[in-house]
């Protein structure tokens, strides 16, 4: 399994709105100046994360992004989910309609559904706020006088 530059993005684009969403409705630009990510690119993800209900859009003058919730009931498994898709570590583990023909004498399926469940288990368990608190804890140890 590896994730995509449009998984890490969303994320990154997620974490900047839970860091400013006190600001009210933040522009698109802002968020792609802040991160270092094309507006463009951003424009691509933006509907898969609407389609998810992850952000809320205002159109206008005062336009921008949101998040749809508070910071700490969004989890990282679900944001990479909503954009890769899935986590399985191997396509059998995505069917749902086509069952693997091997999969009832299959020795590997255990391994690779313990695997799963290790990666939802452990992304399911971050959270948006989880790692806003992390990094104002790093910026708090590199504080010098």
């Amino acid at each position: 399994m590896k994730i995509s530059t449009k998984g890490r993005y969303a994320l990154r684009m997620l974490i900047d709105l839970a860091e400013h969403q006190n600001d009210g409705f933040i522009a698109l630009k802002d968020i792609a100046a802040r991160q270092d990510i094309s507006k463009k690119y951003l424009e691509q993800i933006v509907p898969i994360l609407n389609r998810a209900e992850l952000l809320v859009t205002n159109r206008g003058f005062q336009g921008g992004y949101r998040l749809s919730r508070p910071a700490e009931k969004y989890t990282v498994g679900e944001i990479l989910r909503a954009t890769e898709g899935g986590l399985s570590p191997v396509g059998c583990l995505e069917c749902t309609t086509d069952v693997c023909p091997r999969a009832l004498g299959c020795e590997t399926l255990p391994v690779w559904k313990g695997l799963e469940k290790v990666i939802n288990d452990y992304l399911d368990g971050i959270t948006l706020q989880d790692i806003l608190d992390q990094k104002t804890e790093r910026d708090a140890s590199d504080y010098v006088i």
